[in-house]
């Protein structure tokens, strides 16, 4: 298998902390008794300071990301087997939040059945288990934490510098900023978007070849009776595959068990009834202490995911060209994944979503939730990988199969040039309400595990249409 490309798009890219960088603030991640004290000295600022308390969460190998060739008569009960994988993280994590046994002995557990489950995988593949060497030991990753703040100094964010911290400030970070559930967000997850530096790079300059055009598909922004906490790609045929809520528009048709004839007969939520793609992504949540519809349900309040629900203001859905060549035509049900569900715990590797404020998009975030001034609303932004490799739909690993264009807008040697879905999302979030992208429980919703979904179900004559106005240059859509 090929090498995928990173690349982050349009800002730049940044080493970002990850585990070591836990915070707590507010509720907090989920914190092990070690003489700890939920109250303590006044500080200058008034505030109260807690005492070193262990905060933290579960790491395990993402086995998901690491599979690069999976028979394909064995995808479908190594599928089933990751979501569990999965959902005994999930459950784990829960445990150890709940303060439901010692942590040694719910890791304990944790591995054990992680054991079985990849010796399942391992069979369904016919008993090759060499890709899953060194990916069973899940460890318990701990930070000592005061005030909200990591001890020895504060969060620094991959994408801003010096004082751009969240908390006090001219975009104060409510006090509540520690997650109602009690994993995340922390107030260290916070910036004032106005102390950002401007950090977005230029695209690459069009060559003689190159494809300038942009189409636009109008799908609205979403109907809140379609949400479901299930991924089609990851987890197809299982429930609450993603353990996290999301958003859906276009195709109306998209759950666990959708498969590529219910989306061609589906109906769509885009005007251009030709279009019948699903696009979908994570909800973002208002921390403000109120129950939404599933608050007692999984994927929603039974696993940390709590709040009001933003519907989104506006979803801009673009299709744009290459700076070295023409794009040619998507392959219909082409599945392509950006960004990392587990990108906290995993590493930045894949993390390609950002954030930022209208009338600041020249500086866009990763690891930070913006605070944006009066009048201006919160954005989040998901280029998607431009290059395929001609061949596949899908990959074991949902990655493998596309890439992301180099610096310079060229593919990666074997791929070609496809349009490049970008995805911009705004919400107006209510004034000093802080907020959070639903996600794993384990990942404490920090906001580099961002991401979207795309399934291509475009008609043919719909797609040859955007690859000829991208390709001669056109606005169309």
């Amino acid at each position: 298998m090929r090498q995928q490309t990173h690349k982050r798009g349009r800002f730049t890219n940044k080493t970002v902390a990850i585990v070591a960088a836990l915070a707590l603030g507010g509720g907090g991640a989920a914190i092990i008794a070690a003489n700890a004290s939920a109250h303590g000295d006044k500080g200058d600022s008034g505030q109260n300071n807690t005492v070193a308390a262990k905060a933290g969460t579960i790491q395990c190998p993402d086995v998901g990301q690491k599979l690069s060739d999976v028979p394909e008569k064995a995808r479908p009960e190594v599928d089933k087997n990751l979501a569990e994988l999965d959902n005994q993280v999930a459950k784990a994590y829960q445990q150890m939040n709940q303060r439901q046994g010692s942590s040694d002995a719910v890791l304990s557990k944790l591995n054990d059945e992680r054991s079985r489950t990849m010796d399942n995988i391992g069979s369904a593949m016919g008993g090759d288990n060499s890709q899953l060497q060194g990916m069973n030991d899940c460890k318990w990753q701990e930070v000592a934490t005061q005030g909200g703040q990591q001890q020895g100094g504060q969060q620094q964010g991959g994408d801003q510098q010096g004082d751009q911290q969240g908390g006090e400030g001219a975009n104060e970070v409510p006090g509540n900023a520690g997650g109602q559930a009690g994993n995340g967000p922390s107030q260290d997850d916070f910036v004032d978007i106005t102390k950002v530096q401007p950090n977005v790079q230029q695209p690459p300059q069009a060559q003689q070849n190159g494809s300038t055009g942009t189409f636009a598909t109008e799908c609205g922004v979403g109907d809140p009776q379609l949400r479901n906490s299930d991924n089609v790609i990851v987890a197809p045929g299982v429930g609450n595959g993603a353990h996290h809520t999301h958003d859906y528009v276009g195709n109306d048709s998209n759950d666990a068990f959708a498969n590529n004839q219910t989306f061609e007969q589906g109906g769509t939520s885009c005007e251009n009834q030709e279009d019948k793609s699903t696009y979908y992504w994570p909800v973002v949540r208002a921390q403000d202490g109120k129950d939404e519809a599933d608050a007692n349900e999984l994927g929603g309040g039974q696993e940390g995911n709590v709040g009001t629900i933003l519907t989104p203001k506006s979803s801009k859905i673009e299709f744009k060209g290459n700076a070295q060549s023409k794009v040619t035509a998507m392959p219909k049900f082409l599945r392509i994944i950006t960004g990392d569900a587990k990108a906290f715990t995993n590493g930045d590797k894949n993390a390609n979503a950002s954030w930022s404020c209208t009338g600041f998009e020249d500086r866009q975030l990763t690891d930070k939730y913006p605070l944006c001034p009066e009048g201006s609303s919160v954005t989040r932004t998901f280029d998607f990988q431009s290059c395929w490799d001609g061949q596949n739909t899908d990959s074991a690993n949902h990655r493998d199969h596309v890439a992301f264009a180099g610096e310079d807008g060229s593919c990666p040697n074997g791929f070609k040039a496809i349009p490049q879905l970008v995805n911009t999302i705004t919400y107006d979030v209510p004034a000093n309400t802080p907020f959070a992208v639903d996600g794993f429980p384990e990942q404490l919703h920090k906001p580099i595990t961002d991401h979207d979904d795309f399934i291509n179900v475009m008609s043919e004559d719909l797609m040859n249409e955007a690859v000829d106005c991208i390709n001669s240059g056109k606005q169309c859509g």
